[in-house]
């Protein structure tokens, strides 16, 4: 595989992880997927609440069905621990989780919260810029490839990144956008 290509695959790997991430953010509709980041210690090792039972949204709450009832109370634990500032109530062998509408205060710090992410992804991308130079001065001083290719390579890899950026920061103002919106 070539530089640029092996460069533009890194980059899209740290998209691909930004969107993963603006998963688990709350916004005003209820979804699964608020509840990926949070893990619950069970059976000797932390596992994510997929893993331990089935996911529904009803109304404005979060049911969530415990394959195993008697983990029912260690799941709404998990949850009320968590950073996303949900009350979890085990009824039974289940755990249901109203989700409040977002207020204003809120939603600005869930808008921060994704910047902050936006920022990390930013910072990888550049991470990603900056090994491949070195790759590419490295080719360079080993007789591999002549002065005027590093310079096309490098050009291409900022220019990568440059794209990227852009991407990062369309896919940021689309999800402050999503959480913004009352």
């Amino acid at each position: 595989m070539n530089i640029t290509d092996d460069t533009k695959k890194k980059m899209q790997q740290a998209i691909e992880h930004l969107k993963t991430e603006y998963r688990s953010l709350r916004t005003n509709r209820v979804n699964p997927s608020m509840l990926d980041e949070v893990k619950v210690e069970v059976y000797g090792s932390d596992m994510s609440i997929k893993a331990l039972g089935t996911l529904t949204v009803q109304d404005r709450q979060l049911i969530v069905t415990p394959f195993d009832p008697s983990t029912a109370s260690l799941i709404a634990k998990a949850v009320q621990a968590s950073q996303l500032n949900l009350n979890a109530i085990a009824e039974g062998g289940t755990v249901r989780i109203p989700v409040p509408p977002l207020n204003q205060e809120l939603r600005k710090d869930i808008a921060k919260m994704a910047k902050q992410k936006t920022e990390s992804a930013k910072i990888a991308v550049r991470e990603i810029r900056r090994k491949m130079n070195e790759l590419v001065k490295k080719q360079k001083t080993d007789g591999q490839i002549a002065e005027d290719e590093m310079k096309k390579l490098e050009k291409k890899i900022q220019d990568l990144t440059d794209e990227h950026c852009k991407i990062l920061d369309g896919l940021f103002t689309e999800k402050e956008k999503e959480i913004l919106t009352i």
